[in-house]
Formats: structure tokens, sequence, C-alpha cells
């Protein structure tokens, strides 16, 4: 799967939420189905863990500004949360 046109077309059909404060209330209202994590994220806990709770976590192989960059974005981005896939394939990521 082409990661960067799985993002897009997630942000572009589906619902997801960006940012650290925004990945970590998805989560923690567990409406997130998958949560994507840069190496660069501040949170280590997100850095580092497999899940939080029943919600997988894919760790980025890049930095915030890579996933940014990959999601066609011009800022950096450290985590998100995919709440709805839309027509993405997003969610058949292996964590």
């Amino acid at each position: 799967m082409d990661l960067a046109h799985a993002l897009k077309v997630a942000l572009e059909t589906g619902k997801v939420k960006i940012g650290l404060e925004e990945t970590r209330e998805a989560a923690k209202a567990k409406k997130a189905k998958l949560l994507i994590v840069a190496k660069s994220c501040p949170d280590a806990a997100l850095r580092t863990d497999r899940a939080i709770g029943k919600i997988p976590i894919y760790h980025y192989d890049g930095s915030a500004v890579d996933l940014g960059q990959a999601c066609g974005k011009p800022f950096p981005i450290s985590a998100m949360a995919i709440v709805e896939p839309g027509s993405s394939a997003i969610l058949t990521l292996q964590t």
C-alpha cells in the first residue's frame, strides 16, 4: 500500500484528527480506529506503545515534518487519529 496516497485519501474522504491534543482526545473518547505517530512525537507513550486501549498505533518511520509532507500539508504532524477511513485502506496498516 502507498502510505502517502492512503493518508491523502483518508484526509479527503474520511474523518481525521490532526495534532497531538486532538489525537489524545479521540483516543480517550474511543472514537479513533487507528493512531499514526511520527518518530519525533513529543508523547513518549504514543511513540513506544503498540496500542492505547484497543486502538492500534502505527509508528510512522519519519519525523513530524515527513508525516506532514506525506499528508500533503505544509506543516509538521506529530500524531493523527483516523476516526473514519473514508474510501481509504489506511486501517489495513500493520501496527
